[in-house]
């Protein structure tokens, strides 16, 4: 009899700990999510969580041309989520040493653009500077994503 009570005793603890269940009960051990067999919500895509590569805006070309004394740069970003609540809000050239050389604001989505190159004139890199890295920034997430490394014409 000791045995098959053990037995019994084994099971249902399993049972309980497979099933998430315990001792005590409260609010935050409640399962979500749809019961077996119903309809996900609607809102279901909204509800996942945003993967790395969809939290920042890639930078995929860029080019620069000198005038004078400063440059023009033209930046291209691929923003595949773009909406008018978030975007890709702006892009900036830094330097070898991470010095900021220049910012573009960008003041709405371009959902219906992607992707979409804007340019920066007025732009002052010191002259003993050949390589500049250009990098998206994300109205929610900041700056980050694939960046693009460009080689200064001469």
């Amino acid at each position: 009899m000791k045995h098959y009570l053990s037995v019994a005793m084994v099971t249902v603890l399993a049972l309980t700990t497979a099933c998430g269940g315990s001792d005590e009960s409260s609010g935050d051990d409640a399962v979500s999510g749809p019961a077996p067999g119903a309809e996900p919500s609607p809102d279901a895509a909204a509800e996942e969580p945003i993967s790395d590569g969809d939290m920042f805006p890639d930078v995929i070309d860029a080019t620069a041309q000198r005038t004078e004394d400063t440059w023009t740069i033209a930046a291209t970003l691929s923003s595949p989520y773009d909406t008018p609540e978030r975007y890709a809000d702006a892009w900036r050239v830094l330097g070898p040493d991470g010095e900021v050389y220049a910012e573009r604001i960008l003041t709405h989505d371009h959902a219906n653009e992607q992707p979409f190159t804007r340019s920066q004139s007025g732009v002052v890199i010191p002259s003993e500077v050949s390589v500049i890295v250009i990098q998206g920034r994300d109205l929610e997430f900041g700056y980050g994503g694939d960046t693009f490394e460009l080689v200064l014409p001469r």
